[in-house]
């Protein structure tokens, strides 16, 4: 387990990524920060999750925000196309249909640093996805529920009904949910 006296904050108004780092025993705050999430032209998805990682870890430090500072970023990835949170409800519609029997990438980028000894890591995670083929009328109900409003690519792996939707992962699922655990268990230790 990691234990540190020093501060650790999480930089996500995620309430996924909160649950995350609760379910490993961390104890952190949570400091919203406003970064510009836009996705340049031509970009390729591992340059663009750890990008806006970076981008947000350095609002966080413009707070003055001391100690150990995690940010993240996901985005979903159908034919090249890169899929972020729907506008609306008639965008979360577009979207569940194109993922609808296909498989998708699902990759986070995250940094974590700690402002005492100036250590930082961004890294990323990459997860294949692969949906079931969705009737409109269950693509419509998950859409009411409000669940995909907030989601990359509008579903959510950890759902009571979005998850009925997987038919298979190929890595790691808390990826798709929005933190990889693992790696950023093993780089929180790297940094402490």
């Amino acid at each position: 387990m990691i234990k540190t006296n020093l501060p650790v904050i999480l930089a996500s108004g995620s309430p996924r990524r909160k649950k995350l780092l609760q379910q490993i025993n961390l104890n952190f705050k949570v400091l919203r920060v406003d970064a510009d999430e836009s996705i340049k032209r031509g970009e390729k998805p591992v340059h663009i999750v750890r990008r806006l990682s970076i981008g947000k870890l350095e609002k966080a430090k413009e707070t003055g925000a001391k100690g150990i500072i995690i940010t993240a970023d996901t985005i979903v990835v159908l034919k090249g196309k890169v899929i972020g949170k729907p506008r609306d409800i008639k965008d979360a519609e577009k979207i569940l249909k194109a993922l609808s029997g296909k498989t998708h990438i699902v990759y986070t980028g995250f940094s974590v640093y700690n402002s005492f000894n100036g250590k930082i890591i961004t890294d990323y995670e990459k997860t294949l996805v692969t949906f079931r083929k969705l009737g409109g009328n269950e693509i419509k109900e998950y859409i009411k529920g409000g669940s995909p409003m907030d989601k990359a690519g509008a579903y959510g792996i950890q759902d009571d009904y979005g998850a009925v939707f997987i038919k298979k992962i190929n890595g790691c699922y808390y990826n798709v949910v929005g933190l990889p655990l693992t790696k950023l268990y093993q780089s929180l230790l790297r940094i402490l």
